[in-house]
């Protein structure tokens, strides 16, 4: 297997560093990584905010849940999904810009994915780790507070990034034939898979928490479905002047 798929499949959650500093060539050339990746119509609809406030990273980290790594990574980004410099361009160059589309926001946070998983890989390829932050978006007003995010901008999620001070297994994945389909969508042995997916993971957590942690994966998705629900967020969008239309 070639190294980068090798290291494509080497990926792990870090959320222990050690206090070693990212030297800023680096740090400049894992962002230079990221705008490299595939954009929608050339729009590269993000903006990353560095976040080096110590208060501003120790608020972000109790808005997000409590998760201290927030605050004690050496370096903690925020990806924005951006549609201001995008729309502003276009009407300075003569367009009757329409605001607002549902489109735009799916462009938007899905360039901003892209990009992101760019700077993950690249960081990972020098020896870094890191952990996405989606919990940001527990308090994502507060957070553009703190931000200072102008109107067509929110914050999509975080990323503390540094050198690892851990090193936990590769969590499983499902099965390949429960996500790839051959012409048509088929869900015929999905259950069968997923089953079997969910002793792996029952046997996974068991092994990684000394037999203290009795799950598995249909169990760890409930709370996506009854309490992880987020509803402010398309108050807090529409408000934002995103995806309204």
């Amino acid at each position: 297997m070639n190294p980068t798929i090798e290291l494509l499949k080497s990926h792990r959650s870090i959320r222990k560093f050690k206090d070693q500093e990212i030297p800023r060539e680096l740090f400049e050339e894992l962002i230079r990584a990221g705008q490299c990746a595939a954009t929608s119509n050339h729009v590269q609809a993000y903006t990353i905010i560095h976040v080096v406030n110590p208060e501003s990273r120790q608020s972000i980290a109790e808005l997000a849940g409590g998760q201290p790594y927030v605050a004690d990574a050496p370096d903690f980004l925020v990806f924005c999904a951006d549609m201001k410099r995008a729309t502003e361009a276009a009407e300075r160059a003569g367009a009757d810009a329409t605001r607002g589309m549902t489109e735009q926001l799916l462009v938007a946070t899905i360039d901003t994915a892209l990009m992101a998983q760019n700077v993950a890989i690249a960081a990972e390829s020098e020896g870094l780790g890191l952990c996405y932050i989606g919990g940001i978006r527990n308090n994502p007003q507060e957070v553009s507070d703190i931000l200072e995010l102008p109107d067509n901008v929110y914050p999509v999620f975080g990323m503390c990034l540094g050198y690892p001070d851990q090193a936990p297994e590769v969590k499983p994945r499902l099965p390949l034939a429960s996500i790839l389909k051959e012409n048509v969508y088929s869900d015929n042995q999905d259950n069968d898979l997923v089953g079997d997916f969910d002793l792996t993971m029952s046997r996974y957590y068991q092994a990684r928490s000394s037999g203290n942690k009795d799950t598995n994966w249909s169990e760890q998705l409930k709370p996506l479905f009854t309490s992880k629900l987020r509803p402010h967020m398309k108050t807090f969008l529409t408000q934002r002047g995103l995806g309204t239309k």
